[in-house]
């Protein structure tokens, strides 16, 4: 392993550029749908002995950066798949989402685990400092501009859910922090040496600790349902490039009224369709809500994605992607999409972009507005629940902020766009961590996706698979009777967790220099 490290580092030019691009490509088979675990200390391990050999902050900048857009290429690729629904129109931009969206999102670790790093100190104090850095990236990277925190290394644990109950107490990105500093701890065995081992020893016990505390939480958990909810979730499975024409939108409408009247219907209390599923502006278009009403009858409730737009008599046009809730007497309640998908849902500085022929992916050349609250819908029969369309799941700081406690989440959204690729699989994996640090049940609702209901523990409970058309039916999980500490504190415990580990690691770098002076001043005397 020695002589391993000492060839990474001496490595230079594009060999060592290249290697690290390749290695972090690695280490994004780690999240789903493969969750090849081992490919993460593959990765961690070769950047550290990689960054030994760049004397500057500079090289180090560089080298991080091809380790960053190398992982975030490989598991993001599957954003390119939303261009070629409307491949005439945006298939010449693929570039730009596949190559380029992960080129500046690689500039988040570059900077700083360019600052973090320290090239004079031991490995096992540099290795808790590269943590920090990379974890730091992912908060950054999750609030600058709009925030897109997709794949944070946390979320390699979706496979476990005993792993996955950490979240609870320090968050996903908390798990972050662990993760990177166990996953690069093996660099440690160049060393050959009692301190290499008491790092790797800790790490491993850490590990092993939040696997039997997880397991402890699971065994303990209560696995009942509400009484009186029958919750019914329409997963129509309509291909994205069938959307457009107005037949179509009434083919997708009536396939959504014959899968929620399929058998078992009677017995339902809530029907839930995915985002985007009433093809017109119902509060507007009394055709379909009284179709949706005669089909609900008294005392049945369907929640559905509804585009939403002002007043017809308003001169400032606004259109929201929405959620409504409808009863047999209209509309219950409604809420807007908050967090929109830029380039999606609208185009960011439109005035200059519009000028290059560039618009949004979603059908018209007007912007989505942003709705207003984030607080939990009171709606009858149910808990307060907290609405996230498609990706305001991935923002975990935004899920409660306020208000009455949500009794659970609604993740509706609509992967079609990204077809049969890993996309729909890391969405259900970032959705599930939501439900663990909350501490509250979550149902998802795709067009295609995958459709699920999780309980509070993050377990899926049932599921109806990526290009499944068809029904899940299912109780509500019940939420844990008080909120999690993750729920109470957000991100300040991931921050005092890093706190605690930039402290560790100055103390031992401290506690090593003082051992070497000592020993050179006896080998003097």
């Amino acid at each position: 392993m020695t002589e391993l490290a000492g060839k990474l580092a001496a490595l230079d030019g594009w060999r060592r550029l290249a290697l690290a691009m390749v290695l972090g490509a690695l280490g994004s088979l780690a999240f789903a749908p493969l969750y090849v675990l081992p490919a993460l200390p593959l990765a961690f391990t070769g950047l550290v002995w990689l960054l030994e050999g760049c004397p500057t902050w500079r090289m180090r900048a560089l080298l991080t950066w091809f380790f960053a857009w190398g992982h975030f290429i490989a598991g993001l690729y599957w954003v390119g798949f939303a261009f070629f629904v409307d491949a005439e129109q945006f298939g010449w931009l693929v570039p730009f989402p596949v190559l380029g969206l992960p080129a500046l999102l690689a500039l988040f670790p570059a900077a700083c685990l360019a600052l973090a790093w320290r090239a004079d100190w031991p490995r096992g104090p540099r290795v808790l400092l590269l943590a920090v850095g990379w974890t730091a990236s992912e908060w950054l990277r999750g609030h600058v501009l709009s925030g897109f925190p997709w794949n944070e290394i946390g979320y390699v644990w979706g496979f476990s859910p005993a792993e996955m109950q950490a979240g609870a107490l320090i968050g996903t990105l908390g798990l972050s922090l662990v993760t990177v500093a166990a996953a690069a701890l093996p660099a440690l065995f160049a060393d050959r040496g009692r301190a290499a081992y008491a790092w790797l020893g800790a790490a491993f016990a850490v590990l092993v600790a939040i696997w039997l505390g997880g397991l402890w939480r699971l065994d303990s958990a209560d696995e009942a349902t509400l009484p009186g909810v029958k919750l019914r979730l329409v997963q129509a499975n309509i291909p994205q490039k069938q959307r457009y024409t107005p037949k179509e939108r009434q083919d997708r409408f009536e396939r959504q009224l014959q899968l929620s009247a399929s058998p078992g219907a009677q017995a339902i209390t809530h029907l839930i369709w995915p985002e985007s599923a009433i093809p017109t502006f119902i509060d507007m278009d009394p055709t379909p809500l009284h179709l949706l009403e005669d089909m609900l009858g008294p005392g049945r409730l369907l929640f559905s994605g509804a585009d939403r737009r002002s007043p017809l008599d308003d001169p400032d046009i606004k259109v929201w992607n929405g959620l409504q809730v409808i009863g047999d007497k209209g509309i219950v309640a409604t809420y807007d999409k908050r967090h929109l998908v830029p380039f999606g849902e609208y185009l960011p500085m439109r005035p200059l972009l519009a000028l290059i022929g560039l618009n949004k992916l979603t059908a018209g050349t007007l912007d989505f507005s942003t709705g207003d609250s984030t607080r939990a819908l009171a709606v009858p029969g149910l808990p307060p629940v907290r609405v996230l369309i498609c990706y305001e799941d991935i923002f975990a700081d935004e899920v409660w902020t306020g208000g009455e406690r949500p009794g659970w989440l609604l993740n509706i959204t609509n992967d079609a766009w990204f077809g049969e690729s890993s996309g729909p699989y890391q969405h259900l994996a970032t959705a599930r961590f939501r439900a663990v640090e909350q501490g509250v049940p979550l149902v998802r609702v795709a067009n295609t996706g995958i459709t699920a209901i999780v309980d509070a523990e993050g377990r899926v409970v049932s599921e109806l698979g990526l290009d499944r058309t068809g029904v899940l039916d299912g109780g509500l999980p019940r939420a844990l009777s008080v909120p999690t500490p993750y729920a109470r504190f957000g991100d300040l415990i991931p921050l005092a967790l890093a706190i605690a580990a930039c402290g560790l690691a100055i103390v031992t770098q401290r506690k090593s220099r003082a051992g070497l002076t000592s020993g050179n001043a006896a080998r003097m005397g």
